[in-house]
């Protein structure tokens, strides 16, 4: 299956490794491979982007378990999504191709199961995606509508709020602005994923010192680290149960790291370097996230004013934390408000590199005649970029985010696929190559050895975990409003994704159909 490098006797090297690879698979070379291991990294880094994932969802960290829950929960998602990346990378390794998850299920799964393997897994993948970019790009509308009121004199100062229309209207100005950015070469979007990437480090060091120190009230390190919120307001007083609820920010956060294994038919030497930046964007994700939410919780004093909607920024604790911060030492909450705009500024990278992978994959997707109308989004134009498969993924995203404006329900069980949907697409490979592929799988450059079976194992089970932990009820008594619709929205994707199968695509959908003459 995985075959070595191309050298000649002397060692040097021939053809680009990744290049060769892919030939191999059976695809021609018909993206631009401009991207550097770095470059790689960066895309990857700037969607799971800290940044964005800590700053939309700490209300939910301090709301179930507060400060034990972030510091925690955050090393325990870490750990487990670090096992998932290495099985990840080890399978890219082999298999560097654009289509990722989806083709390497097709290849582990073996002849018989290859073409449902890789139908349910691009399916999942592809819907995953579209609905990260919907949550990132509504959750950079949300902050910026936070923005403006507490520029204008916050909520209790008579500052505007915009109505929930307003909101859609900058979310699809935003997912415009990513479309027209993403349309750009490849080599200008790399500089921008690169300085996305060192905007997010910077970020994160710059506002995890001056906060805290900023802060008139500072907590304790007792309170920082051995405090657990169980007054969550949602009528859950079991400490496990609330544990588990508290995860979701970190498991949220650690998501859309597939961009390496998407981008690998743009980067050099892919077959090393595709699986490099997969690992090394979740490790520093880890070590720099841990980093912003301690220094963030240093400013914590009182979490029931954080999450009250009545506070001038309308319960967006962490908006809150900067605003005060500022206002308390300084008399006005301007620098805080600054500070917002160095998050908001992280979030549309995150959601300009959400697109950027959403298009590989959908581009890959149709290469092998998966998605109705494949030819149209297969088409690559003579900057060597799928443009439609980029307008495409703006298109469905703000499609997705409509829903918010019939029920904010609808639209959590929109975005829950972002994270339960994705994590199952990267599961569904991993569990191929463990099970049907674990005596046939010959590994790339970068491989796990004899413990590759046992650490694929281990994303499985934590991956199975998550998809039951965060299906749970999040509140009681259960209501219209309360209920979990996660099982909801991702059963119904199943459903979709089988059905459709089922009735249609087993007569004709083959599996990734090579397009190199043999």
């Amino acid at each position: 299956m995985s075959l070595p490098s191309h050298t000649d006797q002397n060692g040097k090297v021939g053809l680009d490794s990744g290049a060769a690879r892919l030939k191999e698979l059976g695809y021609k070379q018909e993206l631009k491979r401009d991207l550097s291991v770095f470059s790689n990294f960066a895309f990857s880094f700037s969607i799971i982007s800290v940044l964005t994932g800590i700053t939309t969802l700490y209300n939910t960290g301090l709301s179930f378990g507060g400060p034990v829950s972030l510091q925690y929960g955050w090393f325990i998602a870490g750990g487990f999504t670090m096992a998932v990346g290495l099985a990840m990378a080890e399978i890219c390794s082999s298999f560097p191709t654009s289509g990722g998850l989806y083709y390497w299920s097709a290849k582990l799964a073996g002849p018989q199961w290859a073409p449902f393997a890789s139908w349910l897994t691009g399916w999942f993948n592809i819907v995953g995606q579209w609905a990260v970019t919907t949550s990132v790009d509504f959750s950079l509308a949300q902050l910026i509508q936070v923005i403006i009121l507490l520029s204008t004199g916050g909520k209790n100062g008579g500052g505007y709020e915009a109505s929930k229309y307003i909101v859609i209207g900058m979310h699809g100005g935003i997912l415009f602005l990513h479309a027209i950015l993403n349309s750009l070469p490849i080599s200008v979007l790399s500089f921008f994923g690169q300085l996305a990437a060192v905007w997010n480090l910077v970020g994160v060091i710059v506002l995890t010192i001056l906060i805290p120190c900023v802060a008139t009230e500072r907590a304790s390190a007792k309170f920082v680290f051995t405090y657990y919120n169980t007054n969550n307001g949602d009528g859950i007083s079991s400490k496990p149960y609330i544990f588990v609820l508290g995860l979701l920010m970190s498991q949220y956060t650690l998501t859309g790291y597939d961009a390496s294994a998407h981008m690998t038919e743009e980067t050099k030497s892919a077959d090393k370097n595709g699986p490099r930046g997969i690992i090394s964007a979740i490790g520093i994700s880890v070590i720099f996230g841990w980093f912003y939410i301690l220094g963030i919780t240093f400013a914590v004093t009182n979490i029931p004013y954080l999450l009250s909607e009545d506070n001038d920024a309308g319960g967006y604790a962490i908006a809150e934390i900067f605003y005060q911060a500022f206002k308390n030492r300084y008399g006005s909450g301007a620098g805080g408000i600054v500070c917002l705009g160095v998050v908001a500024i992280a979030i549309f990278f995150c959601g300009m590199s959400s697109v950027t992978s959403n298009s590989r994959m959908a581009y890959a997707f149709s290469r092998d005649g998966a998605m109705p109308f494949s030819s149209l989004w297969h088409k690559v134009n003579k900057q060597e970029v799928p443009i439609n498969a980029v307008w495409l993924g703006a298109f469905i995203s703000f499609c997705m985010a409509l829903t918010y404006l019939g029920s904010t329900v609808a639209f959590q069980a929109m975005v829950s696929i972002a994270t339960i949907g994705l994590y199952i697409a990267y599961a569904l490979p991993i569990f191929f190559r463990v099970t049907l592929a674990s005596k046939s799988f010959t590994p790339g450059p970068f491989n796990l050895g004899r413990y590759g079976v046992l650490v694929g194992w281990i994303a499985v089970l934590w991956v199975l975990t998550i998809s039951i932990l965060f299906s749970l009820p999040v509140a009681y008594p259960i209501t219209n409003e309360t209920l979990n619709y996660t099982p909801v929205a991702v059963g119904g994707l199943l459903f979709l994704t089988v059905s459709s199968w089922i009735f249609s695509a087993r007569h004709w959908f083959k599996g990734p159909i090579t397009n190199v003459d043999s």
